[in-house]
């Protein structure tokens, strides 16, 4: 059963938005919320898990077998996951006694990784570019 993804990315920044009461537009991929997206991802432990739950697609995977894959386990667990699904970019869904855990949409990372690739080689001599 694929997880249901009713969170993301933009709804994470909504409620950033606010919390810091700060203005910026959800249209486009801002450098404020680049860098909450990234900061996320800026210890090896949660760059790994997202890395796992990517790999195992849209059915995600349990908070026991995800922590037993990659070797981290409670609170440890517990914080990193938080710290990922409040950037928007892992989802948890509770399903009868475990809770899912699974990567969020492709498009929420094809977004953050448009934002560093938009302006890729902009200050190169038009023939040094990459494009």
């Amino acid at each position: 059963m694929a997880v249901e993804r009713k969170t993301g990315l933009t709804s994470f920044l909504y409620s950033y938005k606010y919390r810091i009461m700060k203005a910026f537009d959800t249209a486009d991929l801002s450098l404020v919320e680049a860098a909450s997206a990234y900061a996320a991802l800026g210890s090896e432990q949660r760059l790994g898990l997202l890395r796992h739950l990517t790999r195992a697609g849209d059915e995600g995977m349990s908070i026991g077998t995800l922590g037993k894959a990659t070797g981290i386990s409670g609170a440890n667990l517990t914080h990193h996951l938080k710290i990922l699904t409040q950037a928007g970019l892992v989802q948890q869904v509770k399903q009868g006694r475990s809770v899912i855990c699974a990567a969020a949409d492709y498009a929420t990372f094809k977004r953050l990784n448009d934002f560093l690739m938009a302006e890729c080689c902009a200050d190169l001599a038009e023939g040094h570019r990459h494009d």
